[in-house]
């Protein structure tokens, strides 16, 4: 097990996700200097109960994901603003609160490759469900996507796709704790069969035969 220092936000971090984060509370500025002085990365974990600021009754979610400090913008009174970026999900088996903020013992792990053919066959069915998701989006945005940019190794493309999915933070969390990469996928081509449909519906405009009715007098 590795000591992990937590930042517990109402946010999901997966590996490979970018994450912007204020720092001003004096407990975090201390927290962060320490960090980056070390070149050591922190655990950001989902709030289950309790609030982001000052609060260290906070209870998180058990999964969460290191964050590795990039950039850092320095501001006036020792605030900053640092770029994370995702790097490895990690289990809480034990939480210290003895510290102005949450220390906790965590074991890493990974999602494993269980069922080869499941994870061939639904990694090929991810891809293509992404690139409508992502093209139905831009469609309605001046953001473009290179499909090339997409990539094919299973492995990658969950990553991806755990990333883009616009949705709340408890589907979120469900994704970032499954252990098995063929169920992750499975999962996610599911959620993106269903998103892709209903934001097609969505973003459609109404036909030109389209009449609301008339309104019920209750």
């Amino acid at each position: 097990m590795s000591t992990l220092p937590l930042f517990p936000l109402n946010a999901v971090l997966f590996p490979g996700m970018q994450l912007k984060l204020h720092i001003f509370e004096p407990r975090y500025k201390t927290l962060m200097n320490r960090l980056i002085r070390e070149e050591q990365p922190f655990g950001v974990v989902l709030i289950r109960r309790g609030a982001e600021i000052g609060n260290q009754s906070t209870v998180p979610f058990d999964v969460g994901c290191t964050a590795a400090i990039g950039e850092v913008q320095r501001l006036p009174l020792g605030r900053m603003n640092i770029v994370t970026t995702g790097h490895r999900r990690f289990r809480i088996k034990a939480i210290d609160r003895s510290e102005p903020y949450l220390v906790a013992e965590v074991d890493y792990f990974m999602p494993q490759e269980d069922r080869p053919g499941v994870i061939k066959v639904y990694s090929k069915a991810l891809r293509p469900l992404l690139l409508r998701y992502l093209d139905i989006l831009s469609s309605s945005s001046d953001a473009r996507f290179d499909p090339e940019q997409l990539p094919r190794q299973p492995r990658a493309i969950a990553q991806i796709g755990s990333i883009l999915l616009q949705a709340d933070n408890l589907q979120k969390q469900e994704l970032l704790s499954m252990d098995s990469l063929s169920t992750l996928l499975t999962t996610l081509v599911d959620i993106y069969r269903l998103e892709t449909m209903l934001l097609k519906v969505r973003l459609s405009p109404p036909g030109e035969d389209f009449s609301i009715g008339h309104f019920s007098r209750n």
